[in-house]
């Protein structure tokens, strides 16, 4: 499913608070249906100097094209949300896919 939106150095927890606003608030900027979200929590391990260390909270969507007015407005909406939930820097990186590119039961969009 698509939007894929993946967090890095964001509690579990913290995301299920803010997923409900979250998606409705990307539903109304994409006209995407909600069960077309995907929502997942990957968890790393930052290191620096050979330790472990607290990472930024990183947010990683994978989406269609939708051109850069929308794409600002979603980060945007993904930054708020994430701050809300207690994060004061966030980085939100956006992964476009080609049509082409992309599979759903074997075949392409």
């Amino acid at each position: 499913m698509m939007p894929i939106i993946r967090f890095r150095a964001v509690k579990a927890a913290d995301v299920r608070i803010i997923s409900r606003a979250l998606v409705d608030d990307l539903q109304k900027l994409t006209g995407s249906p909600r069960e077309y979200f995907t929502l997942e929590v990957i968890s790393s391990v930052y290191i620096t100097d050979g330790i472990d260390a607290e990472g930024p909270p990183i947010v990683e969507v994978g989406w269609f094209d939708r051109g850069q007015e929308l794409q600002d407005m979603a980060a945007k909406a993904i930054t708020r949300h994430v701050q809300s939930a207690g994060y004061e820097n966030v980085d939100v990186i956006f992964n476009i896919f080609r049509e082409t590119s992309y599979y759903e039961n074997g075949e392409h969009f």
